[in-house]
């Protein structure tokens, strides 16, 4: 006799959507980088970690979700070059 336990994590990772992936992977992300802008010291290494979170978090976000993958190239390279110009100085500045 075969019983089936419903586990809400496995379900959740068996999905076959990936716009629920990707939700699911921002909401760990965003917990992490909570968690790491929590700790006592701030280095700058650590800075640098949560400003990547972040430009990870705003690349899955631009692509999934506002449909650039669909874009046209010149929309999705000026979009990553207006984040990284902002980000690249804050982390240069935390050094």
């Amino acid at each position: 006799m075969v019983i089936g336990i419903s586990n809400p994590l496995f379900t959740f990772l068996m999905m076959k959507n990936p716009l629920t992936l990707c939700y699911g992977l921002l909401i760990l992300l965003t917990i992490t980088a909570a968690i790491l802008s929590n700790s006592v010291t701030l280095s700058g290494l650590l800075i640098s970690l949560i400003m990547g979170i972040s430009f990870i978090k705003f690349y899955l976000v631009a692509f999934n979700f506002m449909e650039l993958k669909k874009a046209n190239l010149t929309w999705k390279i000026s979009l990553l070059f207006v984040v990284g110009i902002t980000i690249l100085p804050i982390i240069l500045i935390s050094f």
